[in-house]
């Protein structure tokens, strides 16, 4: 990654925690035992590592409890993820993106440059971008980005407020048993390992609608109103229906780390963010968008 670019991606921010050490490096190295000092002082080196002010922190700057240092996260040799998003709008406050499967939202673990975030920053030259929602790396499907910090909070009030109107689409196992339209609510809370989630008895947190659409013998296109937005609420919830989506790595049944961590390319998570709807808070004009990606049952072996 260049710097000029990294440089244009926000930083990762850190206050610094109790302890004796001499310096931020000695502080930095303690914290993050995985990145190695030579890296930190690299990072150093090339101005990488700031204060809250945006001084540039070097390798002998004294250790101070609370102290808040910002730096940029730098992954080597990232793979590329060989799918290519789409822009469908950009206007002054909002851009509205087509991601691919596979292509994380915004950086995380081992991906910093290959990321939805980090692709438009590049391909539109605005730094101020800001997904107002995520969506899972391994779903497809629409992402609403702010690009304007002045309405930014209006924007991101649809959400929070449940102001907008999401559809997503999913192949999975036909279920014929059931009555539809049929409302899914359950409690929704971590799972072990720590990345899964998992019903539980209590009140619910989740909702999801959930409506049959084409029918092909043993699978379905399942139409999916997910009211509320938890972790991977719609996985969870068609998982416990009976119809784990297609081709997920995660529920119903965990695959073995091999397996789930090296992506098929061949065999996507049938899980498409479809379309967005809402009331725009700036215009008062009914907003809708519809993703152009479609999902395979050909994909479902």
């Amino acid at each position: 990654m260049s710097d000029a670019f990294a440089a244009s991606l926000r930083p990762s921010v850190l206050h610094l925690p109790r302890g004796d050490w001499r310096t931020v490096l000695d502080c930095l190295c303690a914290h993050f035992p995985a990145i190695g000092r030579e890296i930190w002082l690299e990072r150093m080196r090339r101005g990488r590592v700031l204060d809250g002010e945006g001084n540039v922190l070097g390798p002998e700057y004294p250790y101070r409890e609370a102290l808040r240092v910002h730096y940029f996260r730098e992954v080597a040799a990232e793979t590329p993820i060989p799918f290519a998003e789409a822009v469908l709008h950009a206007d002054d406050h909002l851009v509205v993106a087509d991601k691919p499967h596979f292509l994380p939202v915004a950086p995380v673990g081992e991906y910093v440059e290959q990321t939805l975030l980090a692709r438009l920053v590049r391909r539109l030259g605005n730094p101020d971008l800001v997904p107002l929602h995520r969506i899972d790396r391994l779903t497809a499907g629409l992402v609403l980005f702010s690009c304007n910090r002045a309405s930014r909070g209006r924007y991101q009030a649809l959400f929070r407020e449940r102001r907008i109107r999401k559809v997503y689409a999913a192949i999975a196992p036909a279920l014929p048993g059931l009555s539809f339209p049929l409302l899914r609510r359950s409690r929704l809370v971590k799972g072990e390992p720590f990345f899964l989630m998992r019903e539980a008895e209590g009140e619910p947190n989740s909702e999801t609608r959930v409506e049959p659409g084409e029918r092909r013998g043993a699978l379905w296109r399942y139409v999916l109103h997910p009211v509320t937005g938890k972790t991977h609420q719609l996985r969870v919830h068609m998982a416990a229906l009976g119809a784990g989506i297609c081709n997920d790595p995660l529920y119903p049944r965990l695959l073995e780390r091999s397996r789930r961590e090296i992506d098929d390319y061949c065999r996507p998570l049938q899980l498409l963010a479809q379309s967005l709807n809402f009331v725009d808070p700036l215009s008062g004009r009914e907003r809708c968008f519809d993703s152009c990606l479609a999902l395979d049952f050909d994909a479902c072996r």
